[in-house]
């Protein structure tokens, strides 16, 4: 996540830097230098926002990954996603296969999840919602 999509999602979760810093367990200063490209966000932060705007959003259950990266048996099998039933949440859950590979670091998870369509369904697309959620002051 980049500071332009973390910044964009704060928005539709229509909430303040201090607001989401709150939600997130982090400081305003955080918040702030994540919104500015001054601090890289970090992967259990970026889960975190997915969560929070997966909940808010509510735009119907996505297919499970399973079925967007056409899994076969096998390696479905050996999914958490799939042993759990949460393939809208995929990106949430270390060890996923995703497109058939055994995945572990949160790095290299959330890399993968940017390019994939649960993801994608989930960012709301800038509409330039200029004063909800604006910065303190």
């Amino acid at each position: 996540m980049d500071s332009g999509r973390f910044t964009i999602v704060r928005k539709a979760l229509k909430k303040t830097q201090a607001g989401l810093a709150d939600l997130l367990g982090v400081s305003v200063k955080a918040v702030r230098s994540y919104e500015q490209g001054w601090r890289k966000i970090p992967a259990h932060v970026e889960r975190q926002m997915y969560f929070l705007i997966s909940r808010k959003e509510k735009k119907g259950k996505p297919p499970p990954c399973w079925v967007i990266n056409r899994c076969p048996s096998k390696v479905k099998k050996n999914c958490p996603a799939w042993e759990y039933r949460a393939g809208d949440m995929c990106w949430l859950i270390h060890g996923t296969q995703c497109r058939a590979h055994l995945l572990h670091d949160a790095k290299d998870i959330m890399s993968r999840c940017r390019k994939c369509r649960v993801i994608e369904e989930l960012t709301p697309d800038d509409k330039g919602d200029a004063g909800e959620g604006d910065q303190d002051k």
